[in-house]
C-alpha cells in the first residue's frame, strides 16, 4: 500500500497500524487523490473505506468544525505561536501530539467501574486492581505531551477514591476518612495506601511516569542489521556486547565522557574508574573513553589505592560520529 501510494501520488506520506491508517500531505487536492487511489486499491481485495471513520481535516485551521486527527488514542494537531517558540523550524506554528479526550474518557470509566466493582473490597485490593491499569496506560502515552493529562487524571481518581471513602462511612468526617486511606495527615502527602510498614501498599499515580521523548528510528536501521553499536547506544543492550559496555554507551550517548566527542568506528574504548579505585564498580564511577582520553586522564593522575589491578579492558567500537549526530536531532 505504502509503495503503491508514493508512486501515484508524489508527497503523500502514510502511516499505517494494522487496519488504521493516516495520510498526511501539504495540499488539500493531494489528500484527496490519495483518498481516490486508496479506494481502489483496497477496491481489488473486496475491501471499501469506512465512511463513518474517513474524513479530511488540518492540523491547523478547522475543517468542518474540527481541528487535527486522533490516531491510537493520540490527538495530533498545530498551535499557532510566536516563531521564536516553534521550534528549529520557526514557521510560527508548533505541533503538539497528546493523549486524546476520547482515550482520556475510556481510561476514566475504565477507572471508574473498577472502583465501582470495590465497593466493599479492602482498600489493598483496590489498589492491586488499580495500579496495573494506571501504569500501563501511562507507559502507552509516556512518549508524548502527557503530563497536563496525568495530572487531569489524577485529580479525577482522587474524586472518585473520595466518594468511594464516604460510601463506606458515610458517619465519619472528611477528617477521620482522610487519615484512614490516605497518609496526609502523617506527613506523607496525598498518598492513598493501605497496611504499614514492609505490608504497606501505595496506589500509583498518573504523573508518577517520566516523559521520555521518543528519538526516531533511522529509516535504514534494523535490530537484525548487525550494528550492535547503534543499538547498544539507543537499548542499552546487545547480545553481542557486555553489559557495562552497553550501558555506559547508552548514558553516554555515544560520547566520550572526556573530549564529548561521539565515538568512530576506528576508536578504541576504555572503561575509566573516576575515583582511582579499581574496587569500585558503581555506576557513578564508571566512564566510557577514547583510548587516547584514557591515558591524557591518567598521565599526570597518581593512584591513590595501592591495589594491583589489571588493565581496563580495551573495546573497539563501531559507531559512527554522524550517524548519532543524526540520531541525536531526529
Amino acid at each position: 500500500m505504502e509503495t503503491y501510494l508514493a508512486r501515484y501520488c508524489k508527497g503523500a506520506k502514510l502511516v499505517r497500524y494494522a487496519d488504521d491508517l493516516v495520510v498526511i500531505h501539504p495540499e488539500r487536492k493531494g489528500i484527496e487523490q490519495a483518498q481516490r487511489l486508496l479506494s481502489k486499491w483496497l477496491q481489488k481485495m473486496g475491501l471499501a473505506l469506512k465512511p463513518s471513520k474517513t474524513r479530511i481535516c488540518h492540523t491547523l485551521n478547522p475543517v468542518d468544525g474540527q481541528v487535527g486527527f486522533d490516531f491510537l488514542g493520540f490527538s495530533v494537531r498545530q498551535y499557532r505561536m510566536s516563531k521564536y517558540r516553534s521550534g528549529r523550524s520557526m514557521k510560527g506554528y508548533k505541533t503538539i501530539i497528546q493523549p486524546s479526550k476520547a482515550a482520556m474518557q475510556r481510561h476514566v470509566q475504565r477507572l471508574q467501574d473498577v472502583v465501582r466493582s470495590h465497593k466493599a473490597a479492602p482498600q489493598a485490593a483496590l489498589i492491586h486492581h488499580l495500579n496495573p491499569i494506571i501504569r500501563g496506560w501511562s507507559a502507552y502515552y509516556s512518549a508524548q505531551c502527557s503530563k497536563k493529562a496525568y495530572s487531569r487524571l489524577d485529580y479525577l481518581l482522587y474524586q472518585k477514591l473520595r466518594a468511594w471513602a464516604h460510601r463506606r462511612h458515610p458517619n465519619k468526617t472528611g477528617y477521620w476518612r482522610t487519615s484512614r486511606y490516605w497518609l496526609v495527615n502523617q506527613g506523607e502527602g496525598w498518598v492513598f495506601a493501605a497496611g504499614h510498614g514492609n505490608q504497606r501498599v501505595c496506589l500509583c499515580t498518573h504523573v508518577e511516569t517520566p516523559v521520555v521523548r521518543h528519538i526516531k528510528v533511522q529509516g535504514n536501521r534494523s535490530p537484525l542489521d548487525g550494528d550492535w553499536s547503534y543499538w547498544a547506544t539507543r537499548m542499552g543492550k546487545h547480545p553481542e556486547l557486555p553489559t557495562q559496555i552497553a550501558k555506559l554507551l547508552q548514558r553516554q550517548r555515544g560520547k566520550c565522557s572526556n573530549c564529548e566527542l561521539y565515538f568512530r568506528s576506528e576508536d578504541l574504548l576504555e572503561v575509566h574508574h573516576v575515583d582511582g579505585n579499581h574496587q569500585n564498580h558503581k555506576w557513578d564511577n564508571l566512564a566510557l573513553l577514547h583510548q587516547h582520553c584514557h591515558d591524557q586522564v591518567h598521565s599526570g593522575m597518581r593512584d591513590q589505592h595501592p591495589v594491583v589491578e589489571e588493565p581496563c579492558e580495551v573495546i573497539a567500537l563501531q559507531i559512527s560520529a554522524r550517524t548519532y549526530h543524526r540520531d541525536e536531532s531526529a
